[in-house]
């Protein structure tokens, strides 16, 4: 027997009824962004692999640990993507839309990670996320964690909890590793090998250690916002006054500085505590920096990155998402002669109906038919038997009610679309 073939580690198939959950969150993402005047951006799921060097940064994890990277037939170094934000500032310089002046752009779709697979955290994921150009106001940075906020707060995450901090610009960094340096090496030979590679190389990513044995020594480490320049500190303190004047709660964790090398100023995070320990539903922030380092003009920017697994995780575990509400109809013929009747009249109301029109063509018996538009979450039945064709009737069920009533046949479509599309 041929073994059995099955998904990659670390990947997972998306199945019904699952995947109407994510059609109804990508929908409400749609809306969302819209109102606020993103327009949707797609990019290639592979790039040269220099986009990530020289976007995320040659010392950051993803580039040294995490990317899909393979030669192709023609030598080309390529790289599956591992984060959206690079690719869209390529996409844009490539095709010029920094001229077009402020530029609002929100993305939808998978990210790949070679990591160890765990709960939340796949190896192919997928994200939602928001990229603001042409505006270095604070004003940018409050809209950018406003539309993130509103997405969490529509589904009434109620723990969720905004968290900023700002990590200053070339000004005022230097100052500021000097401080964590300071403090940090009298520690590094108790502390992990990663905290020591992080010091050598890159010592804001020390605060970004999850591992035991560095905690204690983070817990004391200095806050950036004491080293903050005076055009940064007025930065910070104009987005904690628009976002007390939004109604959007937060407090300031001096310990956020976010993974990625291109970050700047403010940055951002939204958790939960809903799967476990406090843990990160959405993140982002200010990357001024990163369209001149990929070769385009001087442009600001903010944005975030939220996890669609993630965030489906937390409302599963809040049950908010696990019982589909009941839409639309399912025809159900008892015989040959029932299915010769009612494909014409199915053919016509999925012509007329913005809801979903089910039928399934096999026979069975009516229990095994119900059943189907049960999984299907069906709100009506037609069921047409050889007693109905004999009365000139249908007997359409309520399958929320679990009630009956028999219509003359020839009236039954004008009663179904009236019925459906007022969702009695």
């Amino acid at each position: 027997m041929p073994e059995k073939l099955t998904a990659p580690r670390g990947t997972s198939d998306l199945l019904p009824p699952e995947s109407a959950r994510w059609s109804e969150l990508e929908s409400r993402i749609h809306r969302l962004a819209a109102t606020f005047g993103y327009a949707e951006i797609r990019t290639p799921i592979f790039e040269t692999t220099q986009l990530f060097v020289r976007g995320v940064g040659e010392q950051s994890d993803i580039v040294e640990k995490e990317m899909y990277t393979f030669t192709d037939r023609g030598g080309r170094s390529l790289t599956l993507r591992p984060e959206w934000t690079a690719p869209v500032v390529r996409a844009a310089l490539e095709h010029d839309l920094f001229s077009w002046g402020p530029l609002r752009l929100y993305y939808i779709g998978p990210i790949f990670r070679y990591e160890r697979p765990q709960r939340g955290r796949y190896r192919q994921s997928h994200q939602f996320g928001v990229e603001s150009f042409g505006s270095a106001a604070p004003e940018a940075d409050v809209e950018v964690i406003s539309l993130a906020w509103e997405l969490v707060s529509a589904y009434a995450i109620t723990d969720a909890h905004l968290e900023i901090n700002s990590i200053g610009d070339e000004r005022c960094r230097p100052q500021y590793r000097a401080a964590l340096l300071a403090h940090f090496e009298p520690h590094l030979a108790s502390m992990s090998a990663d905290a020591r590679r992080r010091a050598e190389r890159n010592p804001l990513r020390l605060l970004d250690s999850k591992d035991p044995a560095d905690e204690r020594h983070i817990a004391t480490a200095p806050a950036f916002e004491a080293f903050l320049c005076a055009e940064c500190r007025e930065h910070f303190e104009a987005v904690k006054t628009y976002l007390q004047l939004v109604d959007v709660p937060f407090t300031v964790n001096p310990r956020i500085v976010r993974g990625l090398d291109y970050y700047g100023r403010t940055v951002f995070e939204i958790t939960s505590n809903v799967l476990g320990a406090q843990s990160s539903i959405c993140g982002g922030g200010r990357y001024d920096g990163l369209v001149k380092a990929l070769g385009g003009p001087e442009v600001p920017a903010v944005g975030f990155a939220l996890g669609l697994e993630r965030f489906m995780m937390v409302l599963e575990a809040l049950s908010r998402a696990s019982a589909r509400p009941r839409r639309g109809i399912e025809a159900i013929a008892l015989g040959a002669q029932a299915r010769t009747l009612l494909t014409p009249l199915v053919t016509e109301l999925r012509r007329r109906l913005e809801h979903p029109v089910f039928m399934d063509y096999q026979d069975r018996k009516l229990l095994a038919h119900l059943k189907i538009a049960d999984r299907n979450r069906a709100r009506y039945a037609m069921i047409l038997g050889s007693e109905e064709i004999a009365s000139g009737e249908i007997v359409l069920r309520d399958l929320e009610h679990r009630t009956d009533r028999r219509l003359p046949f020839d009236s039954a479509k004008v009663v179904v679309e009236q019925l459906v599309e007022a969702g009695d």
